[in-house]
């Protein structure tokens, strides 16, 4: 399916994707202002919808954005922008914009947000092997600043963070907040396996849904699971360290700043929760059907 025949959701109605705009006045092209959420739909049924379309209306209200529809609406409409797409595995997004006032002007008085819905064939961001991932310099604004649990369009810093992990030539960057715990890679959760003990960092991050979903999985598992604050030190010294995210589910990392985790490669902990995560896709227990 190329952009002539995918459907997208744009300024109130199902339009061609080819044939989709957006204002150039409009403040997300300006400067960033706007929300977004992520999803992925798996054999036929999108995970863990209702988690977030809430959160996306949290970010909402938290930036002063006033989403156009409802929550059971917005909720129609994703379902209904995959059905339309025809795609039982998918990668879904939508956007909020504060929209255009019709001036190239900070102040948004008078802007009329747009919400934008797209969905595209499941994007496989996994890795069997395991990543290689840097510490970089781009540092995660403390919430004081900009505030992690806004899913917002201003992911600069993400971005700069990824381009410095290139330039490395290693798969992924890890995120310090400015007390230099660790924090989070771009789009990830962190979470760090020792002696036996599930930790993930706790400040200054998305509360993600599928963290969420990996803490809540090893619960079940009997697992202890703590959310805490992480030194540099807790990832070089781990026994197993993974990344989380709704596009790329858990992803291990076996080599951290040249520093082999572990043993080098996916750790026990890890291929459990995988293994749950995977049944959970395929189960109706957390997500909404699409047909």
């Amino acid at each position: 399916m190329d952009a002539n025949e995918r459907i997208a959701y744009v300024g109130g109605e199902f339009v061609p994707e080819a044939k989709a705009t957006v204002s150039i006045l409009d403040h997300a092209v300006l400067y960033g202002d706007g929300v977004f959420e992520t999803v992925v739909a798996w054999n036929g049924r999108i995970f863990k919808l209702d988690a977030h379309v809430r959160r996306f209306l949290r970010s909402c209200a938290a930036v002063a954005l006033d989403c156009p529809v409802t929550q059971e609406r917005l909720t129609d409409l994703i379902v209904e922008t995959v059905r339309r797409n025809g795609l039982d595995n998918a990668y879904i997004k939508w956007i909020l914009t504060r929209g255009s006032n019709g001036t190239p002007l900070m102040d948004p008085t008078g802007c009329v947000p747009n919400l934008i819905i797209m969905a595209r064939p499941y994007i496989d961001r996994s890795s069997a092997s395991g990543l290689r991932v840097k510490t970089v310099a781009v540092r995660r604004p403390p919430g004081h600043v900009l505030d992690a649990h806004v899913k917002s369009l201003n992911y600069l810093n993400l971005v700069m963070a990824k381009i410095e992990a290139k330039a490395a030539a290693v798969d992924q960057a890890l995120i310090l907040d400015v007390h230099g715990r660790l924090c989070e890679a771009p789009g990830f959760n962190v979470f760090v396996s020792a002696d036996g003990v599930l930790k993930t960092p706790r400040n200054d991050v998305l509360r993600g849904i599928t963290r969420e979903t990996t803490m809540e999985l090893a619960t079940e598992r009997g697992l202890r699971v703590e959310e805490t604050e992480l030194e540099l030190y807790d990832a070089y010294t781990a026994d197993e360290l993974f990344l989380t995210s709704t596009a790329g589910g858990l992803i291990p990392v076996v080599e951290v700043d040249g520093r082999t985790v572990g043993d080098g490669k996916p750790g026990p902990v890890l291929s459990a929760l995988q293994d749950d995560y995977r049944k959970a896709l395929a189960s109706t227990r957390w997500s909404t059907p699409v047909a």
